[in-house]
């Protein structure tokens, strides 16, 4: 396309449920993909995690919000030929519709490449896509497309419950789901029709049993397509395709069904017209060749990123490619088929990651509305092998089919697990299979097709089997039999009744070790994968020079984010400009770092102590780098030294100090650094007495946690006991139990990188909701706003202090609590943060190289400490409420949210007002939205008092009896309302409400407070739970609505001025 000479990309934002990492892998390859083309790269996306904004992805980096007036601006400035709006998830696509109805593109003379703005809203308009169907001859579920509860009830009438709700333009089935009677399609479609963007869903019949499938296309403009992937659920349709465990290649179908599926979506994407990726979903009969389509994602999907991952074809590359009129034929030269599909000899399971683990009080049943925060993929030549690895992928302490919430189960109870599916479902499986239950029941009960259930019954029989042996009686050609359906050492121990390295040393001395197979990629950059079928007596890689392994971060979840795939990936880059040879192990399909053109040999497999050696040994590794892959990399380092390895960095003393908490406050004491005061706990008995001891409010967590997970601030004695309950099921390694006064103080971080003399700090940031809120879910500035410069000084001085008399060789992240003058030291994380790409790019520091430099063995030479940065950043935080049904969206020390986004500007007012300006933070006043409902605990009644009598001007107040009466006492007008569950059931569904302020008294759970809350969410009414973030957000109604863009770039250079005045 030799007219285009600079293109506009947009991104995805924030990581929200539906959509993560996988489009920043998408948007990276397409920003790589047209610098290729020798084509100027104007990026807009306001996600500081990601990699696609780092300055070498693209030319001018945008990080300002995703808007119609920010692109209008961009127009102007930038003047860009091109847009490319399909590789940014549901924001890009929506985003890319907003502005052609608003005219800029022709305004602008603004060229939309790929796909046409028709050939999306075929794809995305449920009712064009109906009549296209219709008339292709393309069987579809019987359906409806409505924009108002009552004409879902009347067509639901005509269709015959249940039906499935479909909103158009979400992303995750967001909005969605089932109903089975007029109630609760009341609900649904009234949820539904709130997501959408244009205030429409689809009313379909249930076809919730049948098998479901789905395939990635590639089409260009010369009408040439690829069928890149043919994908199959495990489950069957009803529950959500990023909730369920995948397979490819399709594992059930006949040849006649696949033929039957792959000619429709090669035609459906013909007609479409679509140029680029798309991805297509079909459900199949289990018992005919009868199928129906179920929709399409004209666009890069998730399923992209799995499909790229599974077969080694880069779609996102080639989608970007073909927008620019390139010509799949020269990408797959050799084609002896009219539609070429790539063929692979193993088999990809691909298992979601939730986070029901940190929130147990979530509903874990599964439907169309997406819950996973993430994924794992495994490989090997079976599916029940690739499944066993998929399972210990997840970085849930699980090692086989037996799971600890499913084991005890009474029948009833079991049954319920498979039946409304939830998480849990496939252990569900195996425990009955443990107890006698047939494939034909469990088929009939759940839908999982025969082949499944068989593979999972294959497993289970082994495990069972090996329960009648011992280490001294096994045999070698059991332990190949056992290990070929990759049954892990952890699991064999347990069947044994042994140790894991027992089973280690016992494998060895059989000369037992995984072989290793090459995925050949059409990027020519192949990846590796382990498996125990073949020949498992293969020779060691070639003993190349200087080899390193970067352990990553597996898959997404809250609390272990994108944030730390950034790190991976850039000391994979800083290993090798220093002339090193790079190994990274790693298993999440969405990341940039499972690329094979990251590092110089990948390895798809779990982050197991089992596996991560077997590469090990099998690579002849000099030494591995454990800062950057999150908690779960740095849990890895104590097993892996003990095995010999060399550990780069921190010493690994080092980080059992600072997780204990007697020799890390012995070390504060013995460099005079004020500490809160705190205890531990070895026993539950001990957890009352120590927080007695210090007094309440106290703050205990377990160690070794991610997130903040099951870390609660106590305000009573009895709320004590109801958190002595929820950590009942703890394992071994989260104690002991941490137990510290809570102050509630002004709350500050900053990342370091230390030689163990010198350190590097590019930045302090300031949290503006005070101690107690988790560091992900606080908003953040830098520079700080309220903090001294001899407070800043302490800060730096602390630092130092710690990093030297504990030799930190590395990364560490250190967050400090200023309360009456006094700096505590609150925290000391041996590792990455999620805060460093943020840091890095606002400061244009190389904070990860320099980290890998100094743990090599370079030195800092001098301390490299803030300077002036020009312009103010304010990071804010995304949460996904709304899928994650049930949980208390309450701010506390459990970290929450699945994302962030950063404001930029020269005025601090701005810069908050670019980022909190998400309708989760919106104050609007808007005539349909008058009233705004408060229900405030005693303790911050006096400080939220101001700020209500200022809303009042704004909104109608409505306050529960105690908050109301105290706001009449300070003269302010408010409606009393009843805060009984059904009063508040009553206020959020009938009254239009603008916001809701919500602070907890802190008596834990189940009081009105948290019916409110969830309420809200519910209801998509802007939350406030701290009286620090209304605070903030009222401050940025001083900002004026005009607002300026500037890239990346662009404020470089203001820090630079700045820094030179």
């Amino acid at each position: 396309m030799n007219n285009v000479s600079k293109v506009l990309v947009i991104g995805s934002g924030p990581i929200v449920i539906g959509q993560a990492a996988e489009f920043d892998y998408a948007g990276a390859q397409a920003c790589l993909a047209l610098k290729e083309e020798g084509i100027e790269v104007v990026l807009l996306n306001n996600n500081p995690a990601t990699i696609m904004t780092d300055k070498a992805v693209a030319d001018s980096i945008y990080m300002e919000p995703m808007t119609v007036a920010t692109i209008e601006k961009i127009f102007s400035e930038e003047q860009p030929d091109g847009m490319i709006g399909t590789l940014g998830g549901q924001t890009g696509l929506n985003l890319t519709m907003e502005v052609y109805q608003s005219g800029l593109l022709e305004k602008h003379g603004v060229k939309l490449l790929g796909s046409s703005v028709e050939s999306i809203q075929q794809g995305e308009d449920r009712e064009k896509f109906r009549a296209l169907m219709h008339d292709l001859l393309e069987p579809v579920p019987e359906s409806y497309t409505v924009t108002s509860v009552e004409k879902a009830i009347e067509y639901a009438d005509i269709i015959g419950y249940p039906v499935i709700v479909r909103p158009a333009y979400t992303l995750g089935g967001s909005g969605g789901g089932f109903a089975s009677d007029e109630h609760a399609l009341r609900e649904v479609a009234s949820n539904g029709l709130q997501s959408s963007s244009i205030h429409q869903i689809l009313v379909e019949k249930s076809i919730k049993g049948w098998k479901e499938v789905e395939f990635e296309v590639i089409r260009d403009k010369s009408d040439t397509c690829v069928i890149v992937c043919g994908m199959e659920n495990v489950d069957p349709v009803g529950v959500h395709t990023g909730d369920s465990v995948v397979t490819a290649p399709v594992q059930t179908l006949s040849q006649t069904q696949n033929k039957l599926l792959c000619d429709a979506a090669v035609k459906i994407i013909r007609n479409l017209g679509i140029v680029g990726a798309c991805n297509i979903q079909f459900a199949m009969s289990p018992s005919t060749n009868d199928y129906y389509v179920i929709e399409v994602n004209p666009r890069v999907s998730r399923s992209s990123a799995l499909a790229s991952k599974a077969t080694g074809c880069p779609i996102a590359l080639l989608a970007t490619k073909c927008a620019l009129n390139s010509h799949l034929k020269d990408y797959f030269p050799v084609q002896d088929k009219a539609v070429y599909m790539p063929e692979i000899d193993y088999t990809v399971v691909k298992i979601p990651r939730f986070s029901f683990d940190k929130f147990p009080e979530v509903n874990r049943t599964l439907g169309t509305q997406m819950k996973a925060t993430g994924e794992t993929m495994a490989i090997d030549r079976s599916f029940a092998a690739a499944l066993n690895k998929a399972i210990r992928s997840l970085d849930c302490n699980m090692y086989s089919f037996r799971h600890s919430m499913v084991g005890d189960l009474e029948e009833t109870a079991l049954f319920e697990h498979m039946q409304a599916p939830t998480d849990l479902r496939l252990f569900a499986v195996a425990e009955a299979l443990r107890r006698g239950k047939t494939i034909q029941e469990l088929e009939e009960m759940t839908a999982i097709s025969t082949f499944f259930l068989e593979n999972i019954n294959h497993i289970v029989e082994m495990e069972e089997q090996l329960t009648t042996m011992s280490l001294q009686s096994i045999s070698q050609e059991m332990m190949i039999q056992a290990k070929e359906l990759q049954i892990s050492d952890t699991a064999l121990a347990a069947c044994l009744q042994t140790t894991e390295s027992a089973i280690r040393e016992k494998r060895n001395s059989m000369g037992l070790t995984p072989a290793y197979q090459t995925v050949i990629t059409e990027n020519h950059l192949p990846y590796y994968y382990s498996t125990w079928q073949g020949d498992l007596y293969t020779k060691s890689q070639p003993n190349e020079k200087d080899k390193v392994l970067i352990i990553g971060s597996g898959p997404i979840r809250i609390g272990q984010g994108m944030e730390f795939d950034y790190s991976c990936v850039h000391a994979a880059y800083a290993l090798k400009k220093a002339g090193y040879t790079t190994v990274i192990i790693n298993n999440n399909p969405e990341t940039v770092s499972t690329d094979s053109s990251v590092a110089d040999h990948l390895y798809f497999e779990p982050l197991t102590a089992e596996d991560v050696l077997s590469v090990i040994q099998y690579e002849n590794i000099s030494g591995a780098l454990i800062q950057f892959g999150g908690q779960t990399a740095l849990d890895l380092a104590e097993e892996l030294a003990e095995a010999g390895v060399y550990i780069y960095g921190t010493p690994i003393d080092t980080v059992n100090q600072l997780e204990d908490r007697n020799l890390f406050y012995k070390i504060l004491h013995q460099l005079n650094i004020p500490h809160i005061q705190g205890e531990m706990a070895y026993r539950m008995d001990d957890i009352k007495l120590r927080a007695e001891k210090i007094g309440y409010p106290v703050l205990v967590r377990p160690s070794y946690v991610i997130g903040g997970e099951l870390m609660q601030i106590i305000y009573h004695e009895h709320a004590l006991d109801s958190y002595l309950q929820e950590i009942k099921q703890l394992n071994e390694r989260s104690w002991p139990i941490l137990i510290d006064k809570y102050i509630q103080g002004l709350e500050v971080e900053l990342d370091c990188v230390s030689d163990g003399q010198n350190i590097m700090v590019p930045a302090i940031m300031e949290h503006i909701e005070r101690a107690g809120v988790h560091s992900g879910d606080s908003i953040a500035v830098m520079p700080p706003v309220h903090l001294t410069v001899r407070q800043q000084e302490k800060l730096l001085d602390y630092t130092k202090a710690i990093c030297q008399k504990t030799n930190i060789v590395g990364m560490i992240n250190i967050q400090f609590v200023v309360s009456d003058d006094t700096v505590y030291v609150l925290e000391v994380n041996p590792r990455a943060s999620r805060t460093v790409p943020m840091v890095s790019k606002l400061t244009d520091t190389a904070m990860v190289d320099n980290a890998v430099h100094v743990q090599l063995g370079m030195m800092l030479g001098k301390d490299v400490l803030p300077e002036t940065l020009g312009y103010y950043a304010v990071k804010a935080p995304v949460f996904s409420s709304a899928q994650m049904e049930g949980m208390d969206p309450l701010l506390g020390p459990v970290m929450k949210s699945t994302g962030e986004i950063l404001g930029l500007d020269t005025s601090y007012e701005k810069a908050l007002a670019k980022a909190t300006g998400i309708p989760s933070l919106t104050l609007e006043t808007n005539p349909s939205k008058t009233g705004l409902f408060c229900s405030i605990a005693d303790r911050e009644k006096i400080l939220a008092a101001p700020l209500l009598e200022k809303l009042a001007a704004r909104f109608h107040l409505l306050a529960t009896p105690g908050t109301s009466s105290y706001l009449r006492a300070c003269g302010i007008e408010n409606e009393t309302v009843a805060n009984s569950p059904e009063a508040l059931h009553t206020l959020f569904h009938e009254r239009s409400l603008a916001g809701a302020v919500i602070i907890p008294s802190g008596v834990q759970q189940k009081k009105s407070g948290d019916v409110a809350r969830k309420l809200a969410t519910n209801n998509q009414v802007a939350l406030f739970t701290c009286i620090d973030t209304l605070k903030t957000v009222m401050e940025c109604w001083q900002a004026d609505d005009d607002f300026s863009v500037a890239t990346l770039q662009q404020y470089y250079k203001k820090r630079l001025t700045s820094v030179s005045v």
